[in-house]
């Protein structure tokens, strides 16, 4: 059964800033408002601590506070009360989805090799406050994973300029392998598989480890320093398409979706991007079982490549 600790606060009206101080530090840790003057937190021994603190603070500021642990909130129910924080959060996240998706924007127009400093400083600024955000992400609000997916590609367009980008590989150098890459395969990922499986190798095997355990003997795609991966201002799938040479202008229209899909900076104005971006969440949504959202995604693909001209 799930604890829960709740303040009910009163504070005088003047002086404000005491007021504004207190409402800043329930915020900071986390709290919601159930009415303007009872706040709740799930319980842990370090939230039950830092109450303890601000109910000190509040009294000796010459309000008043009331502390206490329940094992339930009469008239909410526990999921009722979960889906407050990750609305709470939601709101949070969207906040910095939407900065993300700013700098991803400057970055493409000035490039991120001319401005080194300024868009690295507020990407850092970025990072900082998503890792605020998931210390008090109690619930894992879904927000969070769009988040999280800005703050890589913006990462991946910061790293440092790469060597002149070698020739296109082989084919027969790509087949016969096994591919892994990240768990909870989203657009560019399910889509450089497709690539992978239906020009390159047909018997290809695709695995999903963490980065930090990813298979020697097999080829690593849409990691973090991964040859195969984001360049630039590439996706993964383009990174694959350039490598293995295929020229074909039905891929190359592909592209331009997945890249809008995938990055989201306005570079290309794909209509198609935002259903296929929706279509792809609702999968993930209803499919725990990774290889069975790739097998799915994979024909959602098919469809998608026959609709820019006729079935390959």
């Amino acid at each position: 059964m799930s604890a829960w600790l709740v303040l009910v606060v009163r504070l005088p009206s003047q002086p404000s800033s005491r007021r504004v101080r207190a409402w800043r530090r329930l915020r900071t840790l986390g709290a919601v408002a159930l009415k303007n003057s009872v706040w709740v937190l799930p319980f842990s021994p370090e939230s039950y601590e830092q109450l303890q603190w601000l109910d000190q603070e509040i009294q000796r500021d010459g309000g008043e506070a009331t502390l206490l642990k329940v094992d339930r909130v009469e008239n909410m129910a526990p999921e009722t009360l979960r889906r407050l924080f990750n609305d709470t959060r939601d709101h949070d996240y969207r906040d910095l989805a939407e900065r993300y998706r700013g700098l991803l924007r400057a970055l493409e127009r000035r490039g991120a090799r001319r401005a080194p400093g300024r868009p690295a400083d507020e990407a850092g600024r970025l990072a900082r406050e998503v890792e605020r955000l998931r210390e008090i992400d109690f619930f894992d609000a879904p927000g969070r994973r769009e988040v999280e997916r800005l703050r890589e590609a913006v990462e991946l367009r910061l790293r440092p300029a790469s060597p002149a980008p070698a020739p296109p590989a082989p084919l027969g150098a790509l087949r016969g392998r096994r591919w892994v890459t990240r768990p909870r395969p989203h657009v560019d990922r399910i889509a450089s598989a497709w690539l992978i499986k239906r020009f390159v190798d047909p018997d290809a095997e695709f695995l999903f480890a963490p980065a930090e355990a990813l298979p020697p003997d097999a080829i690593p795609f849409d990691v973090l320093g991964a040859e195969l991966s984001h360049a630039g201002a590439d996706c993964t799938f383009e990174t694959l398409l350039r490598r293995a040479g295929l020229g074909d202008r039905r891929l190359a229209a592909l592209a331009e979706i997945v890249h809008a899909a995938d990055l989201r900076d306005d570079k290309y104005q794909r209509e198609e991007a935002r259903g296929l971006d929706v279509a792809l969440r609702g999968l993930l949504a209803v499919t725990k079982d990774d290889h069975e959202v790739l097998a799915t995604g994979m024909r959602l693909f098919d469809g998608l490549y026959a609709t820019l001209g006729g079935a390959r």
